[in-house]
């Protein structure tokens, strides 16, 4: 898929009805699933946020295995669905958080490397880095929160992540749930929540 088709991309919405939605929520999919399956933890975020907008938008992830081409094009495709999403509710980047499982996380974890800022947080639920990045996003928070009983992406390797982003002085979080696997379980939502309604983003208190 091409930037150019953003407009034929469907998508499941829980609107609140807030003239000014704050804040915007893009959930993506895990590769081989349905916006359906982030349906839950979309109803989630728009009941701790009364008046946020959430966009679960069908196929902008890719398999887990995609090439870095390939990769590259859909964080270029993702990017423009948000940038659209961010003008048509009138939301800021700061006020907008990319939110992904699996493959899905992946994806988002790409865009936050190859456009830091264009989202203020991402929240990666069972993903991982498809290569390590050269640097730490400036504008953007990133919470990893994971099952450490993961067949799919091994918890060693969601920790390897963290361990690299502390190095490079990027503002992240880790939350490993014990004895959970690839899923989006109520546990991990939870902490999502709280990361979200809690976790100050670092620049801020810098820019104090």
């Amino acid at each position: 898929m091409n930037p150019s088709d953003i407009d034929t991309i469907e998508t499941i919405e829980l609107l609140s009805g807030a003239a000014q939605p704050r804040p915007l929520f893009l959930l993506l999919h895990d590769a081989g699933g349905t916006a359906l399956d982030m349906l839950g933890l979309g109803q989630l975020l728009g009941d701790a946020f009364a008046e946020a907008a959430v966009v679960i938008p069908q196929g902008l992830t890719g398999p887990a295995d995609d090439d870095a081409g390939a990769l590259a094009q859909r964080v270029q495709t993702l990017a423009a669905f948000l940038r659209a999403q961010q003008q048509r509710f009138s939301v800021l980047q700061t006020d907008t958080a990319l939110v992904g499982f699996g493959a899905g996380a992946t994806l988002a974890l790409a865009l936050s490397d190859a456009q830091d800022g264009l989202a203020g947080r991402v929240l990666a639920f069972g993903g991982c880095y498809a290569a390590w990045p050269a640097r730490a996003p400036a504008l953007t928070t990133l919470h990893l929160l994971h099952g450490q009983n993961d067949t799919v992406v091994p918890g060693a390797r969601v920790r390897h992540d963290f361990e690299h982003l502390m190095q490079l002085g990027a503002d992240a979080t880790l939350d490993v749930a014990s004895g959970l696997g690839h899923e989006l379980h109520p546990a991990l939502m939870d902490r999502a929540v709280m990361r979200l309604q809690t976790c100050v983003p670092l620049r801020f208190w810098k820019a104090l």
